[in-house]
């Protein structure tokens, strides 16, 4: 066959895109075999029964055919009155282009962002698509460690260092997978170093519903930033509509007019019976995105307990999301070869802190979701298994 595209050979090089143990685990489960899977961010409840309705009648009532490729308004105006609500920035359904989930909008923010070739700044640890889907946009990947002493927080002076000659600074907060909240001091940093580079800041904030400590702050809302920031958005972990596949741009009015050109040369719109259930689902408020988000509320103080309870695994402050990332470096293991025999001994299933980056190894990410008694057995086999290791690891020293 004639040659791929390099943008396309390079989206995983070496043929890693730091899935791999995520793979292993469903396919033991698909073979029969029973494994507690606590690797990716999915729910364990589905989407509430009256937002299917919705969009089963939405359907029924003929809104089959193509949509309104921006979004449709009534959708729109729901995700820019969300928006103003919960950072206080006046945003209008102009400045709003809706995307095929946040994973379409995080592509779509880059390739608004930058020209092939420019660099594209990210924060490590990240999300484990963000560097592939900065290559599959055309844009260098470059990351900048965060530190697990600084509680994942990102350094102004490490930003400043890395965002030379860059277009775009790509940060995530409440962060997937540290569960680091960014402070107002982290913020403000991120804003002299978007303002002293000449930066667009690509604000991924799909978990902003899911705050156990402290508060959300966007970088939008920060004084001269509101025109250079672009937000991510999605209804994926608000609402548990992973698999509806409805995410967000949010950004100057200017810049999201062409990001409509880019939808109507990409996905041509998403289906309206499911714009239609999204603009129902927001309509339900913030009440229901606080009952979505409580299950993990709840495994977060599962997991502060059980940890205060044992001294070999750590854990930076858990202040959003839906993940503990712990810190299994006293086994004298790895994260990749601690994930790999808590899968083959404890049918476990965890994510390697490598696969979000060279800053997150020592570690490894635990998605609390599954019901909070099973959580809570499985931690407890973890740490249990940790503590066996450390154990074994100091006898051998000795």
């Amino acid at each position: 066959m004639p040659v791929p595209s390099h943008r396309t050979r390079s989206i995983a090089p070496g043929g890693l895109d730091g899935w791999e143990l995520y793979r292993e685990a469903r396919a033991l489960i698909a073979r029969g075999v029973p494994v507690v899977e606590l690797t990716i961010g999915e729910h364990d409840v589905r989407t509430d029964p009256a937002i299917l309705d919705e969009m089963r009648e939405a359907a029924r009532r003929g809104h089959t055919g193509y949509a309104s490729i921006p979004g449709v308004l009534a959708l729109r105006e729901r995700v820019a009155a969300r928006a103003e609500r919960i950072t206080g920035v006046a945003t209008s359904p102009e400045e709003v282009a809706v995307t095929p989930g946040g994973q379409a909008a995080l592509f779509a923010a880059h390739a608004l962002a930058g020209d092939a070739g420019d660099r594209a700044a990210f924060v490590d640890p990240h999300y484990a698509t963000y560097p592939g889907t900065i290559r599959s946009a055309g844009l260098i990947p470059v990351p900048v460690e965060a530190r697990a002493g600084d509680g994942f927080q990102p350094r102004e002076e490490a930003l400043m260092a890395a965002a030379e000659g860059a277009r775009s600074l790509l940060v995530n907060s409440p962060n997937n997978p540290t569960g680091a909240v960014y402070s107002e001091r982290t913020l403000e940093g991120i804003a002299r170093v978007a303002q002293a580079r000449d930066l667009w800041v690509v604000s991924d904030e799909v978990y902003d519903s899911q705050v156990w400590e402290g508060r959300h702050l966007s970088p939008r809302a920060l004084p001269g930033m509101r025109e250079r920031t672009l937000v991510l958005g999605s209804l994926s972990k608000s609402h548990a509509m992973t698999g509806s596949r409805l995410g967000w741009v949010i950004g100057p009015r200017e810049a999201v007019a062409l990001l409509w050109d880019l939808s109507t040369c990409t996905n041509y719109g998403i289906p309206g019976f499911i714009q239609d259930a999204g603009a129902w689902a927001l309509a339900l408020g913030p009440g229901y995105e606080a009952r979505i988000g409580a299950p993990f509320a709840r495994r977060r103080a599962i997991t502060r307990r059980l940890l205060a309870a044992q001294d070999v695994v750590g854990c930076v402050p858990q202040d959003g999301a839906m993940y503990a990332m712990l810190d299994v470096s006293a086994t004298g293991m790895t994260g990749l070869a601690f994930a790999e025999a808590l899968l083959d001994e404890e049918r476990i299933a965890v994510m390697p802190g490598s696969s979000f980056g060279r800053a997150a190894e020592g570690h490894v990410r635990v998605a609390m979701t599954v019901e909070d008694g099973a959580y809570e057995a499985a931690l407890g086999r973890l740490l249990g298994f940790a503590a066996r290791l450390a154990r074994g690891g100091r006898r051998a020293a000795e």
